[in-house]
């Protein structure tokens, strides 16, 4: 059971998670109607939504050298800001390139803050716990599907696709005076650091979170499920509806149903993973990903009960792997060194998905002459989603985390002499 600050914490992060998931996760239903307004090619919308990923990649990388030395109330208010702002740009965007350059504001804000989020849960939450805490913020993916998407959707279809950017930036208005008010300071990862900043020091400080090949194993099997999962997550809503039938104004109800079952389903599996162990949990639910991977990706045109049920069975597994992957990441660190080691992580992970999303952009193809014809070449990218999937379980087997560590890290030297001795 989690303690009422506990929990207070987690209700918060849950919703930052809200907000910031919803601005990304909304820009895929809405595919179609950019595609109308802007008149672009699948091409062309890979790299609308690969934008805000290889954005975020980039400040992720930077804010490695400097996340640590920040309390993580004031990075994540500093951070959730530029992230508003971000927002606030795609609902005012006049055209396609203004709408570009939004999303890499959005992004670069965006991208280290999921990575905070994560060590906040890893700092604040005991690893007895963490599976359960961790599955409890993942959650917050559901709510947006189950409420945030579908809400989002109807919303376009009324006021045209700016009016969601807008409500975002209205709720996590709301969502940031409640973090300033209810958050405490957090600040104790920064006991024992030097008040002195230098770059060497940093410098030392990110090499001893890279030389370690079980660090390496955690960025890798994180890698390997965002690069498999965005080969396929932008185009679902529009091969549901060019391929399968699904027409666009039932694609909330893809949202709705999904979103509502994994909203209960992540906490469970996050439940599942702190009981049996979270390697086992993740070993069952990755493997159980690859049939409704498959089924997904080479969907023939159905009724709508069918689809809905081939999404729904998609989300629930596809979703369910991150619980268990990401509660292992978080603790295969240090705390001194979890806010570095997740932004690097954040910016691995971002850029695997945005390399995933213009790796797909390449496969899926369509007629030039009709834009509305079915899509080809999304069962290729099923089966590379399903490649990497099995990549991810191979590396699950060597990765180290919460007590299998805690006596192996100790603090580094600001001296490089003493970097390849880390564990």
């Amino acid at each position: 059971m989690f303690t009422p600050k506990e929990r207070k914490l987690l209700f918060l992060l849950a919703f930052v998670q809200f907000t910031h998931v919803l601005d990304f996760v909304i820009m895929m239903p809405l595919g179609p109607m950019f595609r109308r307004a802007f008149d672009i090619s699948p091409r062309e919308f890979s790299w609308l939504v690969s934008s805000y990923q290889l954005s975020a990649a980039i400040s992720g990388f930077a804010a490695a050298f400097f996340l640590d030395r920040f309390g993580r109330k004031s990075a994540l208010l500093i951070l959730y800001m530029g992230f508003l702002l971000g927002t606030l740009g795609c609902a005012l965007a006049p055209n396609f390139p203004f709408l570009i350059a939004a999303r890499v504001i959005a992004g670069a804000f965006g991208g280290v803050l999921a990575g905070l989020v994560f060590s906040i849960v890893g700092d604040q939450i005991p690893e007895s716990r963490r599976g359960e805490a961790t599955g409890t913020v993942m959650a917050a993916f559901s709510v947006a599907s189950v409420v945030g998407v579908p809400l989002g959707i109807i919303v376009a279809q009324f006021w045209e696709w700016h009016a969601p950017f807008f409500v975002i930036v209205g709720v996590g208005s709301l969502v940031w005076l409640a973090a300033a008010s209810w958050l405490p300071t957090m600040r104790d990862h920064l006991s024992g650091q030097s008040v002195e900043f230098s770059m060497r020091t940093q410098v030392n400080e990110i090499s001893y979170v890279l030389n370690s090949k079980n660090r390496w194993t955690a960025f890798g099997l994180i890698m390997s499920l965002m690069f498999g999962g965005f080969m396929l997550i932008p185009f679902i809503a529009i091969y549901m509806v060019q391929n399968v039938g699904i027409l666009e104004s039932q694609l909330p109800l893809i949202y709705l149903i999904g979103g509502l079952f994994t909203f209960f389903t992540s906490r469970w599996i996050g439940r599942l993973s702190d009981k049996y162990g979270k390697r086992k949990i993740f070993n069952v639910v990755a493997l159980s990903s690859i049939a409704p991977i498959l089924l997904l990706t080479h969907l023939p045109p159905l009724p709508l009960v069918w689809a809905l049920s081939a999404s729904t069975f998609f989300m629930i597994l596809f979703s369910g792997r991150f619980v268990p992957a990401m509660s292992m990441v978080t603790s295969s660190v240090d705390p001194r060194h979890r806010g570095g080691f997740m932004s690097l992580n954040s910016c691995l992970q971002q850029a695997s998905a945005g390399l995933g999303s213009l790796v797909a952009g390449y496969l899926v193809t369509q007629s030039i002459s009709d834009p509305m014809s079915p899509l080809e070449g999304f069962g290729i990218a099923g089966w590379i989603s399903v490649a990497f999937t099995l990549i991810a379980v191979l590396l699950v087997q060597h990765l180290r985390y919460g007590t299998q560590v805690a006596g192996a890290t100790r603090v580094p030297s600001s001296t490089a002499a003493d970097l390849p001795h880390a564990s």
